[in-house]
């Protein structure tokens, strides 16, 4: 069973790869985006750990409806509602539970994943953020482990795709040989998931 310390360890974790992987996230937004995507993430998993230092958020589902909401009210462009929204309606599936079973996260993060599939009215294969949270997820039946390694293999996939949604999609045929800068992020995510489930113990 995972309890609010887990969570708060996998929003660290992301935090600390964000803040690692930012400039890389800039460099791959550059040439089909804003250059923005690794200064906007960087400060918005700031806040978020800010956020849950000053607030005693205690169960798994407040940890995330936490960095959830503190990243849409922090991060411009796509990627603040985009991963606020993920995070948020995860939580909110996981409700007020003092602890969830892995089984129970797999399928609040797919509710998650969906919210976020309806708000950029996007689908796999449309070179975004999808094309390695929907593998990804589907992954973490087998382990958190897995799940990270199937999203970032989502993520370079993303490479010989033209993008038919976001910013990226402005640049029609030039978008092809780019991996998409919001599909790299969300491996990121996935990988701090799978560090978390490390720390704690076998998933």
């Amino acid at each position: 069973m995972r309890d609010g310390d887990f969570f708060r360890r996998w929003m660290t974790a992301a935090a600390a790869a964000v803040e690692r992987e930012a400039p890389r996230l800039t460099e791959l937004d550059s040439p089909i985006g804003d250059a923005d995507h690794g200064s906007n993430l960087l400060r918005g998993f700031t806040a978020v750990r800010g956020a849950l230092d000053a607030e005693p958020a205690t169960g798994p589902g407040a940890v995330l409806v936490l960095a959830g909401r503190t990243l849409i009210s922090t991060v411009g462009g796509a990627s603040g509602p985009l991963y606020g929204t993920l995070l948020r309606r995860t939580g909110k599936e996981l409700g007020e539970a003092a602890e969830v079973s892995d089984e129970e996260l797999r399928k609040a993060l797919y509710a998650g994943v969906g919210a976020v599939a309806q708000l950029g009215g996007a689908a796999p294969g449309d070179k975004t953020m999808l094309d390695a949270l929907v593998p990804g997820v589907a992954e973490l039946a087998t382990s958190y482990r897995a799940a990270a390694q199937a999203a970032e293999r989502g993520a370079l996939a993303t490479v010989p795709m033209l993008a038919r949604k976001g910013r990226a999609s402005y640049l029609g045929e030039r978008s092809i040989g780019h991996q998409d800068p919001g599909a790299t992020s969300a491996a990121l995510l996935l990988a701090a998931l799978a560090d978390a489930a490390d720390a704690g113990g076998a998933a």
